[in-house]
């Protein structure tokens, strides 16, 4: 087993895995340097002081180490909603050819409720579309994306378990890209701050979700301005993306990102039931940024499958 510790207070916490087989260590400027790192083997705890939130399960933790900062039933699992979206974009980035053109299929528009109103025979960029999908959670450009990758839903879908796996994700199954309710379809927030952690890393994820608008370019010459369904960007200065969901089964959903300097968090709220998911995920960040500042020192991160 590995763990972690903090140089600064060698207090025991647990973290999430940045890159399999992968050490790093994050020097005074706040860059990480990748070299291997060998400390003695510890209790792994989780950490789960801080304010008080009205998720049904959440984790927050360190952006950059993996280290968690504060959680509840993280283990929990329960449906995400559109935050698995999120895997859906890691799965259509690993394939590449961003610029490769889609033609739209009549069975791709087949869905609710939130749709970009795509048009069959209507021809778009993977990467126009991935942008559209990010801001705004269109379920027929998941729709569109997963049958361009994979060739059916299905087919899809066993590549989103194959890449959240490969993540190190141990308690999820997901069976469509757009996190509409189906049986058997789950995650829980642990899993999920794995798949935040790397989607934060990937510069076309973090470009997108980082919009408050996007212009869209309709195939018959017209636009269409595009608003975020992420209420904080805008209003926590320090909130630099992420990913929406809510459905009647999941209760809102949030994963959300915020960076002060060389501090950064991710927090993954999941079966919030009330309209207060935004106001818990700006207090919750800030005390985190907080907690990063008054912690200081030279905090050391790895992993292993």
């Amino acid at each position: 087993m590995w763990s972690l510790v903090s140089c600064a207070n060698q207090e025991v916490v647990r973290a999430i895995p940045v890159e399999p087989g992968t050490s790093y260590l994050y020097q005074g400027d706040g860059n990480p340097a990748a070299m291997p790192v060998m400390l003695q083997e510890q209790p792994m705890l989780a950490v789960t002081s801080g304010p008080s939130i009205r998720a049904a399960s959440y984790l927050l933790l360190d952006a950059r180490s993996g280290q968690h900062l504060a959680g509840r039933s993280f283990e929990t699992a329960r449906a995400v909603a559109s935050t698995q979206k999120l895997v859906t974009a890691l799965v259509v980035l690993d394939a590449g050819n961003l610029d490769k053109m889609v033609r739209v299929q009549a069975s791709d528009v087949a869905v609710e409720p939130t749709r970009l109103g795509l048009k069959p025979g209507e021809v778009y960029s993977r990467r126009t579309l991935l942008y559209a999908f990010l801001v705004k959670s269109c379920n027929d450009v998941a729709n569109v994306l997963a049958r361009d990758n994979a060739g059916s839903i299905s087919a899809f879908a066993a590549k989103m378990n194959a890449k959240v796996r490969s993540l190190g994700c141990t308690n999820s199954n997901f069976k469509n890209p757009h996190g509409l309710t189906v049986p058997g379809q789950y995650s829980t927030a642990r899993d999920m701050a794995r798949v935040a952690m790397t989607a934060y890393r990937n510069g076309v994820i973090r470009d997108a979700v980082r919009r408050k608008y996007y212009t869209f370019h309709r195939a018959d010459g017209r636009t269409v301005t595009l608003e975020s369904t992420n209420e904080l960007l805008g209003v926590m200065p320090e909130c630099n993306g992420m990913k929406t969901g809510y459905t009647v089964a999941s209760g809102r959903c949030l994963i959300s990102s915020a960076a002060s300097g060389s501090r950064e968090v991710i927090l993954v709220q999941l079966g919030t039931k009330t309209k207060y998911i935004w106001d818990d995920a700006r207090i919750m960040m800030s005390w985190g940024l907080q907690r990063l500042r008054s912690r200081g020192g030279v905090a050391v991160a790895w992993s292993a499958n």
